[in-house]
């Protein structure tokens, strides 16, 4: 393995007199020495459509995710939008945001929708599902819900965006006839219904539309601990109360927890006891996959197995990437099961929470639940789990990042007046080209390295990512995972020609870089022209590194 050193000195990165220092990202360029990989594009070899749906996002009622995150308040020194935070719209809309989920997670199986709704200083406080894990740091907000936020405020918000809204129903402590009145709240025409009479009332006359609903959320576990067969029985006669707007709602089950392939057997084989027709209810089935557990195999406890978002070696950087690449085996071995129910495929698989998790510790506001800071190393996993996504385009109908704001895998971090777009967000404006192209098959070949895994050598992959076209432009996104070694690529379109091309990319020498409300953008993209010859490419890709290449096609 190249030593930093060693590569420095070979003097392969920069552009134009750019040196490289701790302060300054590495600078990918075509270089004059023999590519050690290839990238072939195989436009004969179309994978499906990516659906926009993909690039998803999360906004549970934990911690400062709602509170402080998107709510700010009309009365707010804040600038905002009706309450919400005005640079958390402008950028969402900048990203494309397509799909944001709502109300949880674990919130959803506690939340009573109607207690959302009416004039706001009417609705009732109530106890947060995740009181008791809050500190006594946390605001009043976080452990007692005002309900400032509820279905008008969400929705709201989505359409300020730009983006679609995706309600969690409540299985565990609602009947199924307070999900068909949330349905009808929300959808029912104007002047058709008394709950439509109730949204008219506080100024949502037009019905919101609400196409995706999940019906419950995690039911293996905090959504009301069911077999998979009790939750089956339960998603049938959830399902059973909405035949008025059966046709244009796209139910989502609760879905696996990471690798229980038994939960996705057992749940489709008791739906499918009355009948294969059953299956025409489903659109999709949620599945959720965090990449937690750094111990290099030493436990499986929860708590005992997590890293530090901040404080990491090299070997915790690639544990993290190793963990976050089991999804792809998640989605195919997920996929091989619905298939021996669903011969048509007609189901979709939903990754509606994915992400790292650490332990507490590096919330940039203290008392903020799950609030960690994603570094480059979040923005490489980021782009990593994107890609998988996007080589999946048959598969994969939607996935939302866990979550948006002040939580887990955030995109952004606010407090107050202070906001700052994290690598990960970062990530999404590199990726947003993908939304709606045609995924391509591509073949990235590349030297693998080895590392010290605690004494013992362990490999890993050289370069990966995807590709997709749309008209005459083309989107290549590619992860470098290593810390230290380069990789010059020769990029081969089989079956086009590029006429020009852009590559934006993200590195940085300290591989713990991240932004800060004092140094919003430490680590953000870069952008330069690249140079074509013969209508193919060669590029430097430096290390550690995520990077998206705009080409237009001749």
């Amino acid at each position: 393995m190249m030593q930093r050193r060693e590569f420095l000195k070979k003097g392969t990165l920069g552009a134009a007199g750019l040196m490289l220092s701790s302060k300054r990202p590495r600078n990918p360029r075509p270089a004059s020495r023999t590519a050690d990989s290839r990238i072939e594009v195989l436009f004969d070899e179309p994978l499906g459509t990516i659906s926009p749906n993909i690039y998803g996002h999360f906004a549970e009622n934990l911690g400062g995710v709602l509170y402080d995150g998107i709510w700010v308040g009309e009365k707010s020194r804040v600038p905002n939008i009706d309450g919400l935070r005005r640079e958390l719209i402008e950028h969402m809309r900048k990203i494309k945001a397509p799909v944001i989920r709502y109300p949880g997670g674990c919130f959803a199986d506690s939340y009573d929708w109607r207690d959302g709704i009416g004039p706001a200083e009417k609705r009732p406080r109530r106890t947060n599902f995740w009181a008791s894990a809050e500190s006594q740091k946390a605001a009043p907000s976080h452990r007692y819900d005002p309900n400032a936020v509820g279905t008008n405020e969400f929705v709201h918000f989505c359409k300020l965006v730009g983006a679609e809204p995706y309600l969690a129903a409540n299985v565990r402590s609602l009947p199924a006839s307070a999900f068909y009145q949330w349905v009808e709240y929300c959808n029912s025409p104007a002047g058709t219904t008394t709950l439509a009479d109730a949204r008219a009332a506080a100024g949502y006359a037009e019905p919101f539309r609400v196409k995706y609903w999940g019906v419950g959320n995690e039911s293996w576990g905090c959504g009301g601990d069911f077999t998979p067969q009790e939750y089956a029985v339960e998603f049938r006669r959830y399902a059973a109360w909405l035949p008025r707007y059966a046709d244009d709602l796209s139910l989502i089950a609760s879905g696996p927890n990471s690798n229980d392939w038994n939960w996705t057997r057992d749940f489709l084989a008791e739906v499918v006891r009355k009948g294969p027709g059953q299956l025409r209810r489903i659109y999709g089935m949620a599945l959720h996959h965090y990449a937690w557990n750094l111990s290099r195999g030493k436990t499986q406890d929860w708590d005992a197995g997590k890293g530090d978002a901040l404080k990491f070696d090299s070997a915790d950087w690639y544990e993290l990437l190793r963990e976050g690449e089991r999804m792809e085996g998640l989605v195919t071995g997920h996929w091989q099961i619905l298939g021996e129910f669903d011969h048509d495929h007609r189901v979709k698989l939903v990754v509606d929470e994915w992400g790292p998790w650490y332990r507490p510790g590096s919330e940039a506001t203290p008392g903020n639940l799950l609030e960690q800071i994603p570094t480059l190393r979040d923005a490489l996993f980021s782009g990593m789990t994107l890609d998988i996504f996007n080589r999946h385009p048959d598969k994969i109908a939607m996935a939302n990042c866990a979550q948006l704001i002040n939580c887990l895998n955030s995109l952004y971090l606010a407090q107050e007046d202070k906001f700052v777009i994290t690598p990960v967000g970062r990530v999404f404006e590199l990726y947003a080209g993908h939304q709606g192209g045609n995924a391509l098959r591509t073949i990235f070949s590349a030297p693998t390295f080895d590392y010290d895994r605690d004494g013992r050598s362990a490999t890993f992959w050289g370069l990966r990512g995807s590709t997709s076209v749309r008209d005459k432009n083309l989107t290549i996104t590619v992860v470098n995972p290593s810390v230290s070694e380069s990789r010059l690529a020769e990029i081969a379109l089989r079956g086009a020609s590029a006429k020009n091309a852009v590559i934006s990319w993200m590195s940085d020498t300290d591989i713990h870089a991240h932004n800060t409300f004092e140094h919003r953008d430490a680590l953000s993209p870069r952008t330069r022209p690249l140079s074509v010859n013969f209508g193919s490419l060669v590029v430097e890709f430096p290390p550690a590194c995520v990077a998206a290449l705009s080409v237009q096609l001749a």
